[in-house]
């Protein structure tokens, strides 16, 4: 019964990031929406609890990836977007370093 319980929590979260990095868009919303409810139907009679895991580990992982890694674009003029970063796309710059000082460890 616990692991029904991760796997709609899981459901719910990744509509719920589907949301915020789609918003507004409501192809993309729709797709996503068809896309998760579709993958959760196909596999709701699974009872091998490893298989399980495994996927809950890879949704884990995909909503990561669309909360982490996808920015949204919105065409303002012919040939230019506006980017709307969330703040979870933002991250700390980091500067490149040619010759990295060598840890006394």
């Amino acid at each position: 019964m616990a692991s029904r319980l991760k796997v709609l929590r899981l459901f719910k979260t990744l509509h719920r990031t589907r949301e915020s990095v789609f918003r507004d868009d409501t192809r993309a919303l729709e797709a996503a929406r068809k896309k998760i409810n579709e993958e959760f139907k196909k596999n709701k009679n699974e009872t091998s609890l490893e298989t399980i895991n495994q996927m809950m580990k890879l949704a884990s992982d995909v909503e990561i990836v669309l909360r982490t890694s996808v920015i949204q674009g919105v065409h303002v003029a012919d040939n230019k977007l506006l980017l709307r970063p969330r703040r979870d796309v933002l991250q700390d710059n980091v500067p490149y370093c040619d010759h990295p000082s060598k840890s006394s460890t």
